[in-house]
């Protein structure tokens, strides 16, 4: 069993880089992905959507979806207790120590997958844009701003997160990496 009162608390700006990373994640990427999950052409061809949908779109679709809600759930543990100790109703490892290093490390190339992503669709749509695909070339304009914000703020709360991880390590008299 752990006591929280040990740890450094969170700045104030990491709080709210990893709360705007998870609602990015949930509020800006989920109801799109859903609508397009449950068969909804919004801002697509119909035709080519139909086509795709029939051949595993929704399970894809349904799949991102949940990503994004365990994207959104790491975006929130950096700076949230259970992301330190593990609730108490969590079985087999219930009040022992979150594992510091995989937690900051899944955070730090989840953030650099989605800057990643974002840089390869902005530079798609400067220099590819055509109305071929089954999505309206329009949606990237949409999805840019929101990547941008979930990867930036993941990666700045990660960033904090190993810090302070870091820090309350040494202060218990371990190895301060």
């Amino acid at each position: 069993m752990v006591s929280e009162r040990t740890e450094v608390p969170a700045p104030r700006w990491a709080i709210r880089a990893a709360y705007a990373s998870a609602l990015s994640a949930t509020i800006g990427f989920i109801p799109l992905h859903a609508v397009w999950a449950m068969g909804v052409p919004l801002w697509a061809d119909d035709g080519k959507f139909r086509d795709w949908y029939a051949q595993g779109g929704s399970p894809y679709l349904f799949v991102l979806c949940a990503m994004a809600m365990l994207a959104g759930s790491l975006a929130l543990s950096l700076v949230r207790p259970w992301g330190l100790v593990f609730p108490r109703w969590v079985p087999l490892v219930s009040r022992r120590r979150v594992p510091r290093r995989t937690l900051a490390t899944t955070a730090f190339a989840v953030s650099v997958f989605l800057l990643g992503y974002t840089a390869w669709a902005g530079w798609q749509l400067a220099t590819d844009f055509n109305d071929d695909g089954i999505f309206s070339p329009w949606i990237v304009v949409y999805g840019i701003p929101q990547f941008l914000v979930w990867g930036i703020g993941l990666f700045l709360a990660a960033w904090s997160y190993r810090a302070r991880a870091a820090v309350s390590v040494s202060r218990r008299g371990g190895a301060s990496r």
